[in-house]
């Protein structure tokens, strides 16, 4: 992984230190060749937690309310991580996930206005070579 990324799996994990909406947030991650992070696993849901602060995950439903779908991702079906209540789209104006941190459980996602600005994390794919 380059320096400052860490090594998870088969997944380099870049996690920021200022904030930004959720779509600057994608443009940065966009242009260190990744995306906002892709949850696939407990596991890896855990790994995210563990970081010890709340970020932007790349879990959107702004093409169709109510239909969470992964960035890249097409077919992406995993385990899903909401807290309790939610995705509750409050006034159908939070389209954007965010992980927050403070709970005992893995159920940490909440869906956000997209405005709002939060920490991110940026994975990109360890190469095989």
């Amino acid at each position: 992984c380059p320096p400052g990324w860490k090594k998870f799996m088969s997944s380099c994990y870049y996690i920021s230190i200022n904030m930004q909406t959720w779509d600057q947030s994608r443009m940065d991650c966009r242009g260190k060749g990744a995306d906002l992070v892709i949850i696939n696993s407990e596991e890896e849901q855990e790994f995210i937690k563990r970081q010890g602060k709340g970020v932007w995950i790349g879990l959107t439903d702004a093409e169709e309310e109510g239909v969470w779908k992964w960035l890249r991702c097409i077919l992406c079906f995993g385990p899903r991580f909401w807290m309790a209540g939610e995705p509750n789209s409050f006034a159908r104006a939070e389209d954007c996930v965010f992980s927050k941190v403070g709970t005992f459980t893995l159920q940490t996602w909440l869906d956000m206005p997209c405005c709002a600005e939060n920490i991110w994390i940026c994975e990109a794919t360890l190469s095989s070579s």
